[in-house]
């Protein structure tokens, strides 16, 4: 199922929900480009033929192939470019590298890997820190967080979600209300706080 994501544009502010177009794969799985949920969208002003495709890989085959980069008219007459996660072999191991070395950064210096769950994602722990890293092209759901909430209860730790494609709505919501704190990786790798229990997180660790 093609991803939808929500898009404010950046020159008039309204706010529009922008529906990823999916392509037929020659394995016969649609393809469609795992969109960035919470990254702003670009302003097109002048094309370039680089900037009109984006590698997308094939959930079904693993084929990789290019794509239209997804775009979106708002009625004021923008034309806005959509951020695209780019799906790379390295993208796995990057985003936990990352999640791992800000963790370390903002006071949780022993933080490593310990291991796979159950379904998705990589477990990270430290003393006094349960995070989880979702590098998938979808975003993260609410039974995830949820998930990562009682692990941290149980071991009396601090908790960090960390996701490449971003967050369901619900996922947000039970996040909200259970203070576990969500951070965007953005397309270079960096973490960014989502919600207030990421950006109160970041500011008592800066």
């Amino acid at each position: 199922m093609a991803e939808s994501v929500p898009v404010s544009c950046p020159d008039c502010g309204d706010s529009h929900v922008f529906t990823a177009s999916a392509y037929p794969c020659p394995c016969g799985s649609a393809v469609s480009a795992p969109l960035v949920v919470g990254a702003p969208p670009t302003l097109i002003v002048r094309r370039t033929w680089d900037e009109e495709w984006v590698t997308v890989s094939c959930t079904g085959c693993g084929r990789q192939d290019q794509w239209p980069q997804p775009e979106l008219g708002c009625p004021c007459g923008a034309l806005l470019r959509i951020p695209v996660r780019p799906v790379t072999a390295g993208a796995r191991s990057d985003a936990v590298n990352a999640a791992a070395l800000y963790l370390r950064e903002i006071g949780f210096p022993d933080v490593l890997r310990s291991g796979e769950w159950p379904e998705t994602g990589v477990d990270l722990r430290g003393p006094g820190m349960v995070a989880r890293v979702d590098p998938g092209a979808r975003p993260a759901d609410s039974r995830a967080v949820e998930c990562l909430w009682l692990s941290a209860l149980t071991e009396s730790a601090v908790s960090a979600f960390f996701s490449l494609a971003g967050y369901e709505d619900e996922a947000r919501e039970n996040a909200d209300s259970l203070g576990v704190p969500l951070f965007l990786l953005d397309p270079t790798g960096v973490p960014r706080p989502v919600n207030g229990p990421a950006a109160e997180l970041d500011r008592s660790h800066a």
